[in-house]
């Protein structure tokens, strides 16, 4: 259950990633349903969407380790 959770938790994602507001409340959802290494996970993840992805780059200071 919990890894269909973080699928479905990226396909979220980049379906709202034209709007940083919209892509920053569900990455904040994100990280408070998903367990500890799925965070993880997502922070990696989260990296190289950025990269492609560069008027999203506020966002990435959300998940920090």
């Amino acid at each position: 259950m919990a890894r269909e959770m973080y699928s479905y938790t990226l396909t979220i994602l980049e379906k709202v990633s034209f709007d940083l507001d919209l892509f920053v409340n569900e990455l904040n959802k994100a990280t408070k349903r998903l367990l500890p290494h799925e965070v993880g996970e997502l922070q990696l993840w989260l990296n190289r969407f950025v990269f492609m992805h560069p008027h999203l780059e506020p966002a990435r200071k959300l998940i920090t380790s």
